[in-house]
Order: structure tokens, then C-alpha cells, then sequence
């Protein structure tokens, strides 16, 4: 281990990885390259479009913001741990399936990630509030509508 670079545990969708990253590197960068999860996709890299948001300790996050040092200790979820196996897709997955709510899908994951800890956070959030929380997150693709009506349709259902 070269001195520029320090052992980390990361907990990320309820599994340990045991790495070592450079203090600088960015937790997007790292559940990429060093925790194999590619779902965490980079747009801009200034915390503006939302692509890279995670989960932190329930908490969306855009992970091209944090430190990967800075999220040790905590319970990191991204859009791979969000189905509970491989052959069933999570609410949110399967309602933007059936309201058609990706086009090209780079934002999706993010997307996905805010609406889970939206929903968490506040279950019986109104129209108005979840369209104002979703339109921190850029798609350039969809306009927006079927992924309110998406997340719309997961918090009606539950």
C-alpha cells in the first residue's frame, strides 16, 4: 500500500468492501472503479444533474460530492441493492418499466435512488412537494412527466 492512499470499509448494499482509495477520491468514483457497482453513473461531476445520487444512512446524496473517506461508518445504498434478487424488480424499477419513465436511462439510476429516499423519508409526500424534490435531478430525455407519474404510482400504492 503506497503512503498516498488509505484502507476503507465501505458498507454498500449490506456487503463490506474492504479497499484502499486515495483520500481525494470521490465516492462515485469509488463504488465504479473499486466496488464494481457501474450503476452509479457520473453526468456532470459538480453535483448539479443528479445522476450519481446514492443513498447515504437513507439520505439521497450526489456522490460525486462526497469523499469516498467520508461515507465510512455509513449504510450505503445504490440502484443495485434496490431489488431484492435478481429476477424481481423493485416497485420503483417495474413502475418506470410500465409509465415508461427512461428513454436513454443514464439518469434513471439516479432518479430511482432519489424517489426511493424521498419515499422513505416522507411516504405521503403531496404532488407538489415530489415534483419539486424530483426536479432536482436533470433527464434530458423524458420531460419529466412519467416519472412523476412512476413515483406517483409507487407512493399511491403503498
Amino acid at each position: 500500500m503506497s503512503s498516498d492512499r488509505r484502507p476503507l470499509a465501505l458498507n454498500v448494499n449490506g456487503e463490506q468492501h474492504d479497499i484502499d482509495v486515495e483520500p481525494r477520491r470521490t465516492l462515485a468514483d469509488t463504488l465504479r472503479d473499486n466496488c464494481g457497482l457501474t450503476g452509479t453513473h457520473l453526468g456532470c461531476e459538480q453535483g448539479v444533474c443528479g445522476a450519481c445520487t446514492v443513498l447515504i444512512d437513507g439520505d439521497p446524496v450526489r456522490s460525486c460530492l462526497v469523499f469516498a473517506v467520508q461515507a465510512e461508518g455509513c449504510e450505503i445504498s445504490t440502484v443495485e441493492g434496490l431489488a431484492s434478487d435478481d429476477s424481481e424488480l423493485h416497485p420503483l424499477q417495474e413502475a418506470f418499466s410500465v409509465h415508461h419513465a427512461l428513454q436513454c436511462g443514464f439518469c434513471t439510476p439516479g432518479f430511482l435512488m432519489l424517489a426511493q429516499g424521498i419515499l422513505d423519508r416522507q411516504p405521503d409526500i403531496d404532488d407538489d412537494e415530489l415534483r419539486e424534490a424530483l426536479s432536482s435531478n436533470l433527464c434530458r430525455c423524458t420531460g419529466y412527466q412519467t416519472i412523476i407519474e412512476a413515483v406517483r404510482s409507487v407512493r399511491d400504492q403503498s
